[in-house]
């Protein structure tokens, strides 16, 4: 029997889980012990039954390898009966998360630092994912970090790493580790919720798309499906071959790092649908000829058009958007008679609410969507329920938006990123957002009046849970706001994100200059927050 070895540590500083895991730069990754630090901590503090099962795999970026086969070694050493782990190390955060809801596993380790880059100088990331396929809520993230400052030793087995790259069971130790093919129960459950006969025959007709999958996680996924089940002709995905670097790219699907494809879709040769995935297939993009559909919209239009996809249909329970998303859902789910949720940024607060069938679809206005199939955003689902809603209403991307707008008007919206800027400045912006919030309501900022400010709270109304300090909000007469928030997601300094939201009616201009109709805005949180001060930024680094 192999002999479980205990390795004396010391803890690192700073191994404090944020929104979707721990982040670092690969270089801290790779101090001696840092990983196993946070993993053994992991191992600590989560519920497990006997004889467990562990979901392994990440978006495939530099350090995956090595990580998993330490991880693995781990599991062994820490009583774990089976390790899943996907062929190559690879596995996307909603196949992991249908991975451990599938085969009743206690939980996962997603390798993976999203739509971060890639690379031995860039980011990397371990987030643990619970029994019901949803990242960690806050009080087991909050054991996992007060064990990581007080963690004394780090258990493993030695024994040489396993072959990643094909498929069948091994032994480690009394473990057994099972290489899984990472695209085939995904692909299948896709099949299971959309009209893939209705897709088939509008490809049949002539439709056609572009899917770039940045050199990341997604390619396998959509050429399997959109190539090989859907007919798509070969070459419909792009950049499909995960690298560990992601090619050089950007993996986050927006408009500037994937400037190429909406370059395409706004000139004359565009087919008929764009879209784009990140790193780890969370996140998407969506682009029609000629028109950019904002993630925010895009939540709002999947939800009214939700019946078009068969197993959605009769059972849309509620939608749920975080709060810096705009509240152009919220109209569609007033027109539908069901509730719609506001809850913090970061997809384990929709975990709740999806497990006691209050919700059905949820979003996030930084490109994430998804619904009760899986207990993560889903960037290939999403896209295949634009795909299933375009094929049976017979209808372009611009028509839909059109017409929805029409319906429910329009939320003009915009992020506004300051990336890496001074923690110190940035810290005593919001310092003096939530100083002022006392007295902001009344204040006329230019052609905008204040009704109400503050410091967003969410009571999770399931389990009662209270979290506090998620961005401050400042709410304008006539439905526009500004939203200040600091990201958890990046790796170096602080990134400021600003959202910026101006409400039109269907009797408005539906039709307009995203910029332009947010100008009075724009110029509101530069007045109220004095952004280019604590900054020392005259513009963002990144506008969605």
């Amino acid at each position: 029997m192999t002999q479980v070895r205990t390795v004396p540590t010391t803890p690192f500083e700073g191994q404090k889980p944020g929104t979707s895991g721990l982040r670092k730069k690969v270089r801290v990754f790779q101090q001696s012990g840092y990983a196993e630090n946070f993993i053994q901590s992991v191992f600590d503090v989560v519920e497990r039954p006997e004889a467990p099962t562990l979901v392994l795999g990440g978006d495939g970026r530099f350090y995956n390898r090595t990580v998993i086969q330490q991880a693995i070694r781990m599991a062994a050493a820490n009583g774990y009966a089976r390790v899943l782990v996907g062929q190559g190390g690879i596995l996307s955060t909603p196949a992991a998360s249908n991975v451990i809801r599938k085969y009743k596993a206690s939980g996962g380790l997603i390798l993976s630092a999203s739509h971060n880059p890639g690379g031995p100088d860039e980011d990397f990331g371990i987030k643990y994912n619970i029994a019901n396929g949803g990242p960690a809520p806050e009080a087991v993230t909050e054991a996992i970090y007060a064990r990581t400052t007080a963690i004394d030793a780090w258990r493993t087995i030695d024994t040489p790493d396993i072959d990643l790259d094909t498929l069948g069971s091994v032994l480690v130790g009394t473990m057994t580790v099972e290489v899984i093919d990472p695209v085939a129960d995904y692909a299948d459950l896709m099949e299971e919720l959309f009209d893939f006969a209705a897709i088939r025959a509008v490809v049949a007709s002539g439709f056609t798309m572009r899917f770039d999958a940045m050199s990341a996680v997604t390619g396998p996924y959509a050429s399997a499906i959109l190539e090989g089940r859907l007919g798509f002709a070969e070459g419909t995905v792009v950049n499909g071959q995960p690298l560990e670097d992601f090619g050089g790219h950007h993996p986050d699907p927006n408009l500037i790092h994937a400037k190429d494809l909406y370059d395409l879709m706004m000139g004359p040769d565009a087919p008929d649908l764009g879209a784009a995935s990140d790193g780890d297939g969370d996140r998407n993009l969506i682009i029609g000829r000629g028109r950019f559909i904002t993630p925010s919209d895009s939540l709002a239009m999947l939800a009214a058009n939700i019946e078009c996809a068969p197993a959605y249909r009769g059972r849309l329970t509620g939608i749920a958007r975080s709060m810096p998303t705009s509240a152009a859902a919220d109209r569609v789910a007033q027109a539908l008679g069901v509730p719609c949720f506001e809850t913090p940024t970061g997809w384990k607060f929709f975990g709740n609410l999806l497990d006691a069938g209050m919700v059905t679809i949820c979003g996030e206005e930084s490109a994430g969507t998804g619904s009760d199939h899986v207990r993560e955003k889903d960037g290939l689902w999403a896209v295949l329920l634009w795909l299933n809603i375009l094929a049976v209403r017979g209808i372009s991307v611009d028509q839909l938006a059109k017409e929805h707008w029409a319906r429910f008007g329009r939320n003009y919206y915009a992020r506004h990123d300051y990336e890496a800027v001074n923690k110190e400045g940035a810290d005593a912006l919001m310092a003096g957002l939530v100083a002022q919030l006392p007295t902001l309501a009344g204040t006329v900022l230019g052609d905008l009046t204040v009704a109400a400010a503050d410091s967003f709270a969410y009571t999770d109304p399931v389990d009662g849970s209270v979290s506090a300090n998620q961005g401050i909000r400042v709410l304008f007469e006539g439905g526009s706001r500004v939203v200040f928030r600091l990201s958890g997601t990046g790796t170096a300094g602080a990134t400021l994100r600003v959202y910026l939201e101006n409400f039109v009616p269907p009797s408005g201009d539906l039709d307009a200059d995203t910029s332009a109709m947010l100008a009075a805005q724009i110029a509101a949180a530069e007045a109220v927050a004095g952004i280019a001060g604590h900054t020392g930024r005259t513009a963002p680094d990144v506008i969605t």
